[in-house]
């Protein structure tokens, strides 16, 4: 007796975009749950160098430090993926919705906020190797936890406000 498959529901058009947007917010997403235990790790007085160490291991290893383009203040996937999306995908989403033009601008911000609040965390913890106060430590916290507040939010607005409309898209929009 054979058993009836169900039949398959048909994608939206353009939840291809949806599943890679999903998969590189949730590289991202990992690697803030790493620098929160770095922050943790500081706060318990962590030395220099480990501190260090674990930044240059994100940098070179970890999705949200990849792909390093032109300029020592971005940082990799994330300058990587902003950089599209300022470029290709919010200019689309622009033209095929325009009633998410106040989103996309808010997002657009976000993109250079993060960007100076990663060069800040690798400015500091390059300096915790010269300057081990409580002080540096508390700044280097500081700025990882906003990396981390910033970045989600960024992630969870961008979600919901954008993927409703990629989903309607068969492809890129000229």
């Amino acid at each position: 007796m054979s058993r009836a498959r169900a039949p398959r529901q048909a994608k939206a058009p353009g939840e291809h975009l949806v599943e890679e947007l999903r998969w590189i917010h949730g590289a991202l997403r990992r690697d803030l749950n790493q620098l929160r235990k770095l922050a943790d790790q500081i706060g318990r007085g962590a030395a220099p160098d480990r501190v260090r160490s674990t930044v240059r291991s994100l940098q070179t290893r970890g999705p949200l430090w990849q792909l390093r383009t032109n300029c020592l203040s971005y940082c990799r996937l994330v300058h990587s993926h902003h950089g599209n999306e300022d470029v290709r995908l919010f200019p689309a989403v622009r033209r095929s919705n325009p009633a998410l033009v106040p989103a996309v601008k808010r997002l657009e911000a976000d993109h250079r906020r993060i960007s100076d609040l990663l060069d800040q965390v690798e400015a500091l913890a390059d300096l915790l190797r010269s300057d081990d106060r409580p002080e540096t430590r508390k700044r280097l916290i500081a700025a990882l936890d906003a990396v981390g507040s910033e970045l989600l939010a960024h992630l969870d607005l961008e979600e919901k406000t954008i993927i409703p409309t990629l989903r309607q898209w068969r492809d890129w929009p000229r």
